[in-house]
């Protein structure tokens, strides 16, 4: 009876509620916390941001309809001691890009603010796990990685969760197939190297390769496979260009991978983690295949490779290790 207890109750388990803390109230922050509360991903909810009129304005439209989510309570604050006690930190305030700026140094600029938030953050949440989306996500989540001297298994970005939805939708389009049936990644950086791994792309069990005609008779050849790949890479782009900011889609990704953790789902998500000879890749955090759970950033997988995709994803990994390394890190 007592090995059944420990089954059932995670001896982990602090017997408390569980609470997520999002750090920055604008488009992304505020999309996340709207996910996490419709998913019930948490009995507590709090967001922070230095401005403290937006942030505490936001929480309280939210709280108007708590009644209508599985969560508890949400609550937003300009100190950083609302966060004390957290089991999961979301991290989406980042520099803004100047006009004229480059990436690398809008990444500079992003890396000097972590420097001031993580230490506050790991002062009244030692033991929380830190999710990062904030761009450039993969060299953002190394920086902090630094920072803190934190496991790899507790700092992990939202890598490119996101950019595999993207993947699945566009699939789903062309077949007529639900996008929860198609089973497709996206690896390596969230942005321009990124690589779609179409050499283990399935839908059910049919590889993708052999899955035949589309709704339009044409075959997932490599005209159609690039399309789809360069669609991924552009929406962000195209999306951006119309409203200013990608906020639904990330929040909906980050409330995934913050279920996956408080639930310990142990679900297969392409997060941003730190790699050690990952297909020959080591010292970089990318996007792979990773298994999350209570743990957080756990087991990386290692799907079939073309030897394109393996290259790919090697180009891909000695980018985001320049940038980081141009950082002094």
């Amino acid at each position: 009876m007592e090995n059944q207890a420990q089954t059932l109750y995670p001896s982990k388990s602090s017997g408390r509620p569980s609470k997520i803390a999002i750090i920055g109230a604008g488009a992304v922050g505020t999309a996340v916390a709207y996910a996490c509360a419709m998913r019930g991903d948490a009995r507590s909810i709090v967001l922070q941001d230095i401005n403290k009129a937006k942030v505490e304005a936001e929480a309280l439209d939210m709280a108007h309809g708590i009644q209508f989510t599985p969560a508890g309570s949400i609550e937003g604050s300009d100190d950083v001691e609302i966060v004390r006690g957290s089991d999961l930190i979301i991290v989406t305030a980042g520099a803004k890009q100047q006009p004229g700026q480059s990436r690398l140094e809008l990444a500079g600029s992003t890396v000097n603010l972590m420097k001031k938030i993580v230490p506050n953050l790991q002062n009244v949440a030692p033991d929380a796990h830190l999710m990062f989306i904030t761009n450039p996500v993969d060299v953002v989540t190394y920086a902090a990685l630094k920072i803190t001297g934190l496991p790899r298994n507790q700092v992990f970005g939202s890598g490119t969760v996101l950019d595999t939805s993207r993947l699945r939708y566009l699939v789903s389009r062309e077949t007529g197939v639900a996008t929860q049936n198609i089973h497709a990644y996206v690896a390596g950086e969230h942005g321009d190297s990124e690589v779609a791994l179409w050499s283990s792309a399935e839908i059910g069990n049919v590889p993708l390769s052999q899955w035949g005609p589309t709704l339009n008779g044409g075959i997932f050849d490599s005209a159609l496979r690039n399309s789809i790949a360069q669609e991924v890479v552009q929406s962000a782009y195209k999306i951006i260009e119309g409203k200013g900011a990608t906020n639904y889609a990330i929040g909906l990704a980050a409330s995934k991978i913050a279920g996956a953790v408080l639930r310990d789902e142990q679900r297969v998500l392409t997060i941003s983690t730190l790699l050690e000879d990952w297909e020959g890749i080591s010292d970089v955090v990318m996007a792979a295949p990773t298994i999350v759970g209570r743990d957080g950033a756990g087991r990386v997988l290692h799907p079939p490779l073309t030897l394109n995709e393996r290259d790919g994803l090697t180009a891909s990994a000695q980018r985001l290790r320049q940038v980081a390394r141009d950082l002094g890190f």
